[in-house]
């Protein structure tokens, strides 16, 4: 079994995903789940867009460029995002519903009391032998 992050890492990330919820409700977006678990992982947040579902990856860092934040959904990383999708959207019977991934690079600069919140929307096509449709 994998250690457990340290507090203060499972702290940022926490305060991370609800500046992100926050910021996407203020968009209008309904958020439906947060932190969904299932056998293939974690999505961190899953939203309605309208019609759409999408689904948020949230990374977050204290450096004021949120651009390698952003950078590190990579390849595996989005095959891992589009398999835990799939199982969401089996899961709830939601198949013929559209989807989209979505990635919010989440910058929290020392002494800043709010962060800076880059959303990076459609941010990469579902990956994989799973791949969705819409």
């Amino acid at each position: 079994m994998a250690a457990r992050l340290p507090w203060w890492k499972r702290w940022f990330g926490s305060r991370s995903e609800r500046a992100a919820a926050r910021f996407l409700k203020r968009l209008g977006y309904r958020i439906l789940k947060r932190n969904y678990k299932c056998p293939h992982g974690e999505l961190d947040l899953v939203a309605l867009d309208g019609a759409c579902i999408v689904f948020v990856e949230v990374r977050s860092t204290a450096d004021p460029d949120p651009t390698r934040a952003a950078a590190s959904v990579v390849a595996a990383k989005q095959q891992r995002l589009t398999r835990l999708a799939l199982h969401f959207l089996q899961h709830y019977r939601l198949l013929d519903r559209h989807a989209r991934f979505d990635v919010l690079a989440v910058s929290w600069p020392e002494g800043q009391r709010e962060p800076l919140i880059v959303h990076h929307r459609s941010a990469f096509e579902a990956v994989g032998r799973f791949q969705m449709y819409s």
